[in-house]
């Protein structure tokens, strides 16, 4: 397994716990260190119990030294490919990783792509490893943060792409996913493009249907109607189906802010890119909505935020997550902190990936800390803890008065006004009546 970040732990840690022998190899010391012992570079829930229980059976381990990969006759490559400032991927990390495996490469042996690239890259990456006798596939990943042990073990498809009549990379694969092809899960060979393509594609479908509902919802706040009851409706129809319907602050993380960027780029570098002109206006809708959380937080202390109190509830770009890549929760504190708030954010995992990156907000452990005195309340990511927060013994910290916003549409409103919060949310009705016979 060449890099050992995200994706690529998690896969070495699947591949192991799937009876492989599996070496991970990875430049950076410090994260290889912990990988060998165990330990996750990065909060994944059950992760750490799978490497523990490869490493202890004897069939995981992990080095910064890419001669240990020489005897595989697999080799996966799990590198990044961060964005570049034009939105294109930056594949220096795949280039690298791939004259590396050649130098230990056996002639008949499988380099598989998992690294989301610009389509078209296998192809030329195929070249070089059949100069040196071996094959090329392309295996994109779909997991998703908070589950990504589940999805790696019990993926709900399988995509190869190989070369035109390549049976023999398409037949080794089959072996390496054995258990899983024996459970049911669906499999599909394709050509290397077309698996190129996938995963771009389905970042592309989710993103334009956040970002959809993120839209309806600034026409439910101007004619006074509530978006979460527009999905709940819509969401019936099997066609539109409710998952992923959820409006809000957007999305953020390490893909598909970055997946549909780096696709609208190389739509452009093939003459096509008024195919994907869409995708623009869906990240731009998707910008929108921390932009709108920001106005509302400005609205509720009367049109300024510099010296008022401001806490927000997460700073992952989702839950069950500590990452902090993209994220709008983090972008939010981070805008009002430069408004002139005085901004306390919490969040189970991810403060201390935060600090680098807004070291001058203030950081509490606790929700209860993070909301003393608090004027304005953000929840911002739909931790299972903020979810489930009494409103009753939050109004007792918080300021008189207090208003909660409501970023991610994911508390009963009702619950909180009763408790004597007043209440925002983006795209929700705002019950004004009620609130001034609190006041």
């Amino acid at each position: 397994m060449i890099g050992c970040g995200y994706l690529g732990a998690v896969h070495a840690a699947a591949m192991a716990e799937l009876g492989h022998e599996v070496v991970g190899i990875d430049l950076d010391p410090l994260k290889i260190d912990t990988l060998a012992k165990g330990g996750a570079p990065f909060f994944e829930p059950g992760l750490t119990e799978l490497l523990e229980r490869g490493i202890a059976a004897g069939r995981l381990s992990f080095s910064t030294d890419i001669e240990a990969a020489r005897g595989a006759s697999v080799h996966f490559i799990a590198v990044g490919t961060p964005q570049r400032p034009d939105g294109s991927a930056d594949l220096t990390a795949v280039n690298a990783s791939l004259r590396a495996v050649i130098g230990v490469l056996t002639p008949g042996d499988l380099v598989v792509g998992k690294s989301t690239v610009p389509v078209g890259t296998a192809q030329v990456l195929q070249r070089e490893v059949e100069r040196a006798g071996g094959s090329l596939a392309w295996n994109p990943e779909f997991l998703r943060e908070g589950f990504a042990v589940r999805d790696s073990l019990e993926p709900d498809r399988i995509v190869y792409g190989v070369a035109p009549g390549d049976t023999r990379s398409a037949e080794t694969l089959d072996r390496v996913y054995g258990a899983m092809l024996t459970a049911g899960t669906p499999r599909m060979v394709t050509d290397l493009a077309t698996a190129e393509l996938v995963k771009v594609a389905a970042n592309a479908f989710l993103a334009t249907k956040i970002s959809f509902i993120n839209a309806m919802a600034e026409i439910a706040e101007v004619v006074g109607a509530d978006v979460t009851q527009l999905a709940d409706a819509i969401g019936y129809d099997a066609r539109i189906g409710r998952r992923f319907l959820n409006a809000g602050i957007g999305f953020g993380g390490g893909c598909l802010p970055k997946d549909i960027r780096g696709f609208i780029a190389r739509a452009d570098e093939l003459g096509v890119g008024h195919s994907l002109d869409f995708l623009r206006d869906v990240d731009q809708v998707n910008l929108r909505r921390r932009d709108r959380v920001v106005d509302l937080t400005r609205d509720a202390l009367g049109g300024s935020v510099a010296g008022r109190r401001v806490t927000v509830l997460g700073l992952a770009f989702k839950p069950d997550s500590d990452d902090v890549r993209d994220s709008p929760a983090l972008d939010i504190a981070r805008r009002l902190h430069a408004e002139g708030a005085i901004v306390t954010a919490t969040d189970p995992e991810a403060i201390e990936t935060s600090r680098p990156i807004a070291p001058d907000l203030t950081y509490r452990a606790s929700v209860h800390e993070a909301v003393l005195d608090a004027e304005v309340v953000l929840v911002l990511t739909e931790w299972a803890l903020y979810r489930q927060l009494d409103p009753v013994i939050a109004a007792r910290l918080a300021s008189p008065s207090a208003v909660v916003i409501d970023g991610r549409l994911c508390l009963d409103a009702e619950q909180w006004r009763a408790a004597g919060w007043r209440y925002r949310a983006p795209g929700r009705l705002i019950d004004r009546s009620r609130e001034l016979l609190a006041v």
